[in-house]
């Protein structure tokens, strides 16, 4: 069992350079964000990455996860399947795109916009070009080509980097909020571009039974899917509606995305082990012992999700000084992000069993669950506490997740997770935390090296506290 553990942790340290590399960079783009461009600019930006993010998933009509189902398939050719889905999903996005670009003033009109046509066609040539290239990396990390997909990732965030970089620095004209747009656009256009020798490659066939069946398959992931991205951005979208301010809710829309920014490195890490995870399920899906090691994937997860949880509230101090002065504020919902992102990776986790016995149809009322969640503590709550309602509403929407597919998973197909195992590693962050609350007196502003340093020794001890219980038995613990 140890040696598929290996094997996930390696290509989970892969598939992570890029993803350290994007969202490092990302997150030192914060500063420059937050100095250069208003709270008001800001939030314009975060509000087309919602559409962004949103649309997105949509597009590409849950077939990455198809891909992966039928190329491990027995009695299917992974070419068929491959091709299928990149000639579904090139089709669809090239109607979008030429919607877009038809409608692209009136739209841009209706979104308070109006002289700003060229950001609709900016953002739909980003759809198109993500939505094709994700089937491709999809199909990079089914044949364990990790090393190629982080390298084509690296260079499109490098470009992202020099893009913006030339427009905020360089460029004469004053920054706005449509550059950060216009990198991400350049460099999706040069990744698609890079992937053209492996469509080349690819030699494309249409198989309409091979994409009959994928479909039928994909497209409930699909939906269930958009709900669970707009558990991420919907709250971005309500600001418009339902923010305290109504005169303001752009800038608080940006001081909370600015804030929710500091929580990357949990998300992160969540990225870089779903790449990884999801073909590494599937593969190991007919194995004997199959379900005792995703029980054991996630002791470790959880254990190392609670270490990224700790460290982050560790060095708050530290880390918001990258912010801008007026950004600050909003550093208080931190912990909670971090909380929420900790449970949506346990929550990918326990929902396995849907994708892996073909039961996805139950995903959608998993996810619509949580979107209900989501959309009455915003609506209710927004108006009066702002972005600390839609932190809360994070965490009660990926809470209430969590527990349906843990339920309904122990009924469909039982994995034998360690829960009282989980529990303590939960127990041993509340006692840290607290404990890093508790030790230190009442602290002014700034940073306090003391409290820092005492922060440094409970994170050592959960460190320790941590491996000694994922080393014992799951069995001795159960029986305690």
């Amino acid at each position: 069992m140890a040696n598929p553990i290996k094997q996930l942790a390696g290509e989970t340290a892969i598939y992570g350079f890029s993803s350290i590399l994007a969202r490092v960079l990302n997150f030192l783009f914060v500063p420059l964000y937050t100095r250069m461009l208003t709270q008001a600019q800001y939030g314009v930006v975060t509000e087309f990455m919602a559409y962004i993010a949103i649309l997105q998933v949509v597009l590409v009509l849950g077939l990455e996860t198809g891909c992966f189902r039928f190329a491990n398939k027995e009695g299917e050719d992974p070419r068929r399947v491959y091709s299928g889905a990149l000639l579904t999903v090139f089709g669809l996005n090239l109607a979008f795109l030429a919607a877009m670009v038809a409608f692209s003033e009136p739209l841009s009109a209706a979104l308070g916009y109006a002289g700003y046509r060229s950001i609709i066609i900016y953002v739909a040539l980003i759809l198109f070009c993500d939505s094709i290239t994700a089937i491709l990396f999809a199909k990079l990390r089914q044949e364990h080509k990790a090393v190629k997909f982080a390298v084509l990732k690296t260079v499109k965030i490098l470009t992202e980097t020099g893009v913006n970089l030339l427009l905020f620095l360089v460029w004469p004209a004053k920054p706005d909020f449509t550059y950060p747009i216009i990198a991400i656009m350049v460099s999706c256009v040069l990744c698609l571009l890079l992937f053209v020798p492996d469509i080349l490659r690819l030699r494309l066939i249409w198989d309409r039974g091979v994409v009959k069946r994928m479909l039928l398959y994909s497209l409930p992931l699909m939906v269930a899917a958009l709900p669970g991205v707009a558990n991420d951005f919907l709250d971005r979208i309500l600001f418009r509606y339902f923010d305290t301010s109504a005169d303001a809710w752009r800038a608080s829309l940006g001081v909370y995305q600015a804030a929710v920014k500091l929580a990357v490195i949990m998300n992160l890490f969540i990225q870089m082990f779903r790449y990884a995870a999801e073909p590494f399920f599937f593969q190991r899906a007919r194995d004997r012992d199959s379900k005792q090691l995703y029980a054991q994937v996630m002791d470790w997860f959880t254990a190392f999700c609670g270490l990224v949880f700790l460290g982050v509230v560790a060095y708050i101090d530290i880390i918001s000084l990258l912010l801008g002065r007026d950004f600050r504020i909003g550093v208080g919902v931190v912990p909670v992000m971090l909380l929420s992102y900790m449970l949506l990776g346990m929550l990918f986790n326990v929902s396995m069993w849907y994708k892996l016995s073909g039961k996805t149809n139950m995903a959608i009322w998993i996810t619509l669950a949580g979107l209900a969640v989501t959309v009455v503590v915003n609506v209710v709550f927004m108006p009066r506490y702002s972005y600390w309602a839609s932190a809360f509403a994070h965490l009660a929407s990926y809470l209430t997740m969590f527990i349906l597919s843990a339920c309904l998973g122990a009924k469909y197909y039982p994995i034998p997770y360690h829960w009282k195992r989980l529990g303590a590693i939960f127990l041993l962050m509340g006692i840290a935390w607290c404990g890093m609350t508790l030790l230190m007196p009442e602290r002014g502003p700034g940073i306090h090296w003391g409290q820092i340093g005492i922060n440094t020794l409970i994170i050592l001890a959960f460190a320790g506290a941590a491996f000694a219980l994922l080393r014992r038995s799951p069995k001795a613990i159960e029986t305690e």
